[in-house]
């Protein structure tokens, strides 16, 4: 997983991939086996996912299917708790800098009529002014970025937007927040550069939106 960033394999990178692992579990509430398993299969699988089905026949699931819709269906999660976890490892940085992104991605479900609060999602096509708006769900995503060309960021946060939300509020208030966890978590201490607030966002590549707070 890129969300524990390590410069090179070793013993400390596992012992703290472990720690991820224990710490994950314990924001597990109900099902918490079969929520476990199912975020193991999901992670190892060797392609797209295209069917729960196909998880349930994973390695990593070792529960039948039915444990893994009653997991789904029945289980629960302490999400403000996993995203204190997740401001609590190790993060790529730019320079000094911890350099945060956010952008709205869409889940597209055209094809799913009975999924509540379903929106029409902006979608660039192939060709040139070819854009299209396609039924599905828009998540706001706040991630960290290394320097250099990669196509592995470490998201930190995503909230699903829904259609009374406003997408500048709800990212703006997602980046101040992310900034608290972390400066909870120990990656801005006191006699570090002062962490600078969140302005208007500015457009950088492919409708990414950046802050550049001077977390250190």
């Amino acid at each position: 997983m890129d969300s524990v960033h390590d410069e090179c394999a070793g013993v400390e990178p596992i012992t703290g991939l472990c720690r991820f692992r224990d710490g994950f579990y314990s924001c597990l509430g109900a099902r918490a086996d079969a929520q476990f398993e199912l975020t193991e299969a999901l992670l190892c699988a060797d392609g797209p996912v295209r069917s729960l089905v196909d998880l349930s026949l994973a390695p990593e699931h070792r529960r039948g299917h039915g444990a893994l819709y009653d997991g789904l269906n029945h289980g629960s999660i302490e999400v403000a708790r996993l995203r204190r976890g997740v401001a609590g490892l190790p993060l790529p940085r730019v320079g000094d800098r911890i350099v945060l992104a956010a952008d709205v991605s869409p889940w597209l479900r055209p094809d799913a009529e009975t999924s509540p609060q379903r929106l029409f999602c902006h979608v660039h096509g192939r060709a040139k002014g070819n854009a299209q708006m396609i039924p599905g769900w828009p998540y706001s995503v706040v991630a960290a970025l290394g320097s250099g060309r990669s196509s592995w960021t470490a998201v930190l946060d995503a909230v699903r937007l829904g259609p009374a939300d406003d997408a500048t509020a709800v990212t703006a208030a997602q980046l101040r927040q992310t900034v608290d966890r972390l400066r909870g978590a120990g990656h801005w201490r006191l006699g570090d550069r002062p962490s600078g607030s969140c302005s208007t966002p500015a457009t950088t590549c492919a409708g990414w939106r950046s802050c550049w707070p001077t977390c250190r």
